[in-house]
């Protein structure tokens, strides 16, 4: 498998993983953990995996939540899930093995509407939707201890206990990278909502019609999908990245980019006139993109009668494999 699609990264004790912050954070042992290491298993590791529809991020670490080592694997998603999943848990052991230690928990991050023994609202990857994730896991790494969230919940996560959102409150983040969604926190919390669907905005409608078409949806114009084939409709070569490189001067791509962009900001205008958040993350592959941030700033500073701070996450992709961590070091056992 070449570098494209497969990337390794070990890090050592002191590697700098994460901002100073972050690092404090998860150097310390949580409250209500046990120091008891009598029935701890040598060298106990911690799981974290950011399922998504093009890549799989993988994560070993300590008992922490110290990242020791990670990599990416291609979801291979025209494949359908099963073989996804089973990589992703079979790479996960050897990484695991290769630090010389046990797996004691796990964190795993999914699109959709996840729950402990269901997956809804995933469509992009055929089959996932069958799937009992946490039952999965723990079957197939002997792993007891299994948490599952939204992927933009476990950034969320990540962004309240390690990053941008500590201490802010209500917070809003926004993924942009194959998907668009949101995820609300309140009160140093993540909101589910009633089904586990809160912030699940790619359903928005665009169709100004009433009563509407079910179809188009926000996600069908504005995320990392829709711009590659606005790319390749436009007769670029490449991907939503051609497209953004090309907007950067006025201009035709320019102008297409910009309409796509209005419309995420307009649904992105009405969650925040509900929220009033104080700050908004942007996390994911689009997000990191110049323009875009530009271009979707000035019409959300223009449109709001309170304008929150919006910032880009310093966790770049990794926010949704941090969070995932972050959980697995709250579901660990009392006894590690």
């Amino acid at each position: 498998m070449t570098g494209q699609h497969r990337q390794h990264r070990q890090h050592g004790a002191t590697a700098a993983v994460l901002p100073p912050r972050a690092q404090k954070y998860l150097d310390r042992r949580p409250e209500g953990r046990s120091d008891n290491t009598m029935e701890q298993p040598a060298n106990p590791r911690l799981l974290g995996i950011d399922f998504g529809g093009t890549k799989m991020a993988i994560g070993v670490g300590d008992v922490n939540g110290r990242l020791l080592v990670s990599e990416r694997l291609p979801t291979n998603a025209e494949q359908g899930a099963r073989q996804a999943l089973t990589r992703a848990l079979d790479r996960a052991r050897e990484l695991a093995d290769g630090t010389g230690g046990t797996l004691v928990a796990a964190g795993i991050a999914s699109p959709g509407v996840v729950h402990d023994h269901s997956i809804e609202l995933a469509p992009n990857v055929p089959g996932w939707e069958q799937l009992r994730l946490a039952d999965e896991v723990r079957a197939h790494l002997g792993v007891a201890s299994v948490r599952v969230a939204n992927d933009l919940n476990a950034a969320a996560y990540a962004e309240l206990r390690l990053g941008a959102l500590r201490g802010v409150d209500p917070g809003l983040v926004i993924g942009l990278g194959t998907g668009v969604a949101a995820a609300v926190t309140v009160g140093g919390q993540v909101v589910a909502g009633h089904h586990g669907a809160a912030g699940e905005i790619a359903y928005g409608l665009t169709d100004h019609s009433w009563p509407p078409n079910l179809e188009p949806m926000l996600e069908s114009t504005f995320s990392g999908r829709a711009l590659d084939e606005l790319a390749q409709r436009l007769g670029l070569t490449g991907q939503a990245a051609a497209l953004c490189a090309a907007a950067v001067q006025p201009g035709r791509f320019r102008d297409e980019l910009r309409q796509r962009v209005d419309e995420l900001a307009r649904h992105l205008v009405t969650c925040c006139l509900l929220l009033d958040p104080h700050r908004i993350v942007l996390v994911g592959s689009v997000a990191g993109n110049e323009v875009v941030r530009e271009l979707l700033i000035a019409r959300l500073k223009h449109a709001l009668p309170y304008q929150p701070e919006i910032v880009l996450s310093a966790f770049a992709q990794d926010a949704a494999l941090l969070g995932s961590l972050t959980m697995a070091v709250e579901a660990l056992p009392a006894t590690v």
